[in-house]
């Protein structure tokens, strides 16, 4: 399976005026379509709930879906696009570690199969230290 990576962090970093700090943390989602995961990250102050980053992927890309009456879920309404499930990251750039952890109370548990080795994968977490919990 291939996994595709988009942090929204330099983007949020970007916009308030801010350097992109050398580590900050945040929610990610796992994202399916057919044979291509996902892997979606987001500041904490950018996302509040890890629907709210479903939402803007799913806005870029045109894939429709709506949020729940509390704002605290959105659910892709083309059944070719999955949600894998969430958690949280913590990422230090200059010791090249990443960390992911914890889940979704939307979403559910991340799957961590196979995910280091994927993410190892990825030029911008190469050489990177990483941890699954």
């Amino acid at each position: 399976m291939k996994l595709i990576y988009r942090d929204y962090s330099r983007i949020y970093y970007r916009d308030i005026g801010v350097a992109l700090p050398g580590k900050n943390e945040g929610k990610f989602v796992q994202i399916q379509h057919d044979v291509t995961q996902y892997l979606v990250f987001s500041p904490k102050e950018g996302s509040r709930y890890h629907a709210d980053i479903v939402g803007r992927f799913c806005t870029e890309r045109r894939i429709p879906g709506v949020y729940n009456n509390a704002h605290k879920r959105f659910d892709i309404h083309d059944p070719e696009w999955t949600v894998v499930g969430g958690g949280k990251f913590a990422i230090d750039r200059m010791k090249k570690q990443l960390r992911l952890y914890d889940d979704s109370m939307a979403y559910g548990k991340f799957n961590g199969q196979g995910l280091k080795e994927k993410i190892l994968s990825i030029s911008a977490f190469s050489g990177y230290n990483v941890q699954i919990e």
